[in-house]
């Protein structure tokens, strides 16, 4: 995807997820993040935005985090944190240095790219607090963020911190789960010590998980249930796929 397509992406859910955090009650709890309410979601999105506009205004991740932000209202809050990142994504090159916790891309880029990942999935949390029709997840905007959870979370969180997933890769043996969606595939291998991800387009793999784009990225990230997929062989590598997702993606 283009960076021009990411941003409008982010502008689009942006909009969605504050409509529905503004018309919904505050205390509404947010099903797929229990511990959250609605105010909370808000909340959340707003430190996130704040904090992703400190790397790229100093090209590193701030030392000392969250500031004190308790005496703002959460609205007010989340329109002056988006009105910040956005102006730093827009008026900086894609290129440009920024602070991260994903060596491989220190670029604006790279947040660029998260932040409209991030802000469709708590639309869709949004949407679910609220009890409302969730918007479709454009197809492209799916494909890519499938290859995001899968790439940037999954693959190199385990073998960045092993440490956080050493009981769910006791029994990896290396065999594959295929997820597929809008025409791309991707072999996800568990084998003992890692996780690799391998863009293919085979459909050899000892398990198989596809449906539409929007629906496997909203299971990859745990805000469907197995039925909104299709699910095929061996079903405890799917299982375990799904473990170490919500570890990766804590």
């Amino acid at each position: 995807m283009q960076n021009t397509r990411y941003l409008e992406c982010l502008s689009s859910d942006f909009r969605r997820l504050r409509e529905v955090v503004t018309g919904g009650p505050p205390d509404a709890v947010v099903p797929s993040c229990p511990d959250w309410s609605m105010a909370d979601l808000a909340g959340h999105v707003a430190h996130v935005y704040l904090h992703k506009t400190e790397c790229i205004r100093h090209g590193v991740e701030p030392e000392s985090w969250p500031p004190d932000l308790s005496g703002e209202e959460s609205i007010a809050l989340l329109d002056r944190a988006y009105a910040a990142l956005t102006h730093e994504l827009t008026t900086r090159p894609s290129e440009a240095p920024a602070g991260g916790w994903y060596e491989p891309d220190q670029t604006v880029g790279f947040w660029t790219r998260r932040m409209a990942q991030e802000t469709v999935v708590h639309r869709i949390d949004a949407e679910l607090a609220a009890g409302v029709p969730s918007a479709d997840v454009p197809d492209d905007l799916a494909v890519d963020g499938v290859d995001e959870v899968l790439e940037v979370f999954l693959a190199y969180a385990t073998r960045t911190w092993p440490e956080y997933f050493t009981e769910l890769m006791v029994g990896n043996d290396g065999r594959g789960v295929l997820v597929a969606c809008g025409g791309s595939g991707w072999l996800v291998r568990l084998d003992r010590d890692v996780v690799t991800v391998e863009p293919t387009d085979t459909d050899e793999a000892d398990a198989r998980v596809s449906g539409d784009p929007d629906a496997v990225l909203r299971w990859l990230w745990r805000r469907v249930d197995d039925d909104a997929v299709r699910i095929e062989g061996e079903k405890d590598l799917v299982v375990r796929l799904r473990q170490l997702l919500g570890v990766a993606t804590l």
